[in-house]
């Protein structure tokens, strides 16, 4: 069955119905504000989960364990998105082939909305028992399949139709959010924490996030929708030759591309939680501070990370994305090896960790995804960056904050979290040197 044969949304018939009489024709220029309103959507809802899994999930979920036992719980059931990742990717790339770009866009988009509200309406193992963590877990899922499927190839279309001297800046423009979308989520969990009293937050306080996640998400599917379905950005696509490919076929053709490209970002995306759940978690559990005042802290830090990530286009394109990915791989080990044990300095401590951490995050982050994109074949170039993101993400992110709380509450402290993150910066180092000698080329 054809794509064009297909009944199609409301939503999807309304976003055509925009350039049906040709006065609203869509630029090129808007493939970034498309890619940064959708990533913008997706890491909202991460980092309102995340949030949550430090400050909601280990009291209404785990009232039975201690602190820290609840809390390594709650993270236990953190990574099964990243797990579920790969699945939805294998499901909507089927999608995507029978029905169109447009048509897999709706369902992961809903998919991700829909669990995400589930979420807010679950009530606690008070009331479920353990039924309560267990359908928390499946929702987790559910968001990460959907997530597998939200791949809309516009980064893809905006990285090769990017200017030979400009790619390192074009590639930057995705990763811009990470950082919106923290800080809007910091900011709202600080307001609901300050204004409501502990009790009230814990019942239906930290709900409304959730809410607000689903309405995102439904203006960031128009938002994609109406530059995905029009004539010219498919048309567009086709002859960048970013269509899907089959999961298997593009593993047997590509395998060791996909392989050194869920390597290459480690650093970064093991960096990427060590600055954002893991400290909440540090300083939740084991500090007298309030979660209002480091959630702003780290609001703050991400808004420098996000100039830091605008900064990293100018320096991938002045000396290259593998130079700069390996130069930063190198500072994050430094950073490593000292920077954990500032968590427990008192707030100048927690200040610097977190705005050091995150302009080597923004720096790195920005030009870690898709690093090794162009090696792909064009016919494999879509599904290989879509599969090669999730297990970067499940590889780099997925466990970190689980593995680093466990190895910071062991006898060695915080210095074995900041080993953890060195092992990410050496997956790196090596993934980026076993590119040049197979001649590989990072643009």
């Amino acid at each position: 069955m054809s794509a064009s044969s297909v009944p199609v949304s409301d939503a999807e018939r309304d976003a055509r119905a925009l350039h049906a009489d040709g006065h609203h024709r869509v630029h090129p220029g808007e493939i970034a504000i498309g890619v940064i309103i959708g990533r913008t959507s997706e890491f909202f809802d991460f980092f309102v989960y995340a949030i949550a899994s430090v400050l909601v999930f280990p009291k209404l979920m785990f009232p039975f364990a201690d602190a820290l036992s609840a809390t390594l719980y709650s993270f236990a059931i953190f990574p099964l998105a990243f797990l579920a990742r790969p699945v939805g990717t294998l499901i909507f790339t089927s999608i995507d082939r029978a029905y169109g770009r447009g048509a897999k866009l709706t369902i992961a988009l809903f998919l991700l909305g829909g669990s995400t509200m589930a979420v807010a309406f679950l009530p606690g193992y008070a009331t479920l028992g353990i039924g309560a963590p267990l359908l928390l877990a499946l929702f987790r899922m559910g968001q990460g399949t959907a997530l597998g499927g939200s791949w809309d190839g516009l980064a893809s279309l905006l990285a090769v139709n990017a200017p030979e001297n400009k790619r390192g800046w074009y590639a930057m423009i995705p990763q811009l959010g990470a950082p919106f979308g923290l800080i809007v989520a910091s900011l709202l969990f600080a307001f609901f924490v300050a204004s409501l009293p502990a009790q009230d937050f814990l019942d239906w306080g930290w709900r409304y996030p959730f809410f607000v996640a689903l309405a995102i998400n439904v203006v960031a599917l128009f938002a994609r929708l109406r530059i995905v379905v029009t004539p010219e950005y498919a048309k567009l696509f086709e002859n960048r030759e970013l269509e899907p490919a089959p999961i298997l076929e593009t593993l047997r053709s590509e395998w060791r591309i996909v392989v050194m490209g869920a390597f290459a970002p480690l650093a970064s995306f093991a960096m990427f939680h060590m600055v954002t759940v893991f400290p909440l978690s540090w300083v939740f559990l084991f500090t007298h501070d309030s979660p209002v005042r480091f959630l702003v802290i780290e609001a703050i830090a991400a808004s420098i990370g996000a100039v830091a990530i605008v900064f990293s286009g100018y320096l991938a394109d002045s000396f290259g994305r593998r130079n700069l990915l390996g130069a930063l791989a190198a500072a994050i080990a430094a950073f490593s090896g000292f920077a954990p044990q500032l968590l427990a300095a008192g707030t100048g401590g927690e200040i610097v960790f977190m705005v050091l951490g995150f302009i080597l995050l923004g720096l790195s982050f920005g030009q870690s995804s898709g690093a090794l994109s162009s090696s792909f074949s064009p016919r494999h170039r879509y599904t290989g960056s879509s599969l090669t993101s999730d297990l970067a993400w499940l590889f780099g992110a997925g466990f970190a904050p689980y593995v680093a709380l466990w190895l910071a509450t062991t006898q060695f402290g915080l210095l074995a979290a900041g080993a953890y993150l060195l092992s990410g910066c050496a997956g790196t180092l090596v993934a980026l040197w076993l590119n040049r000698e197979l001649g590989k080329s990072i643009e």
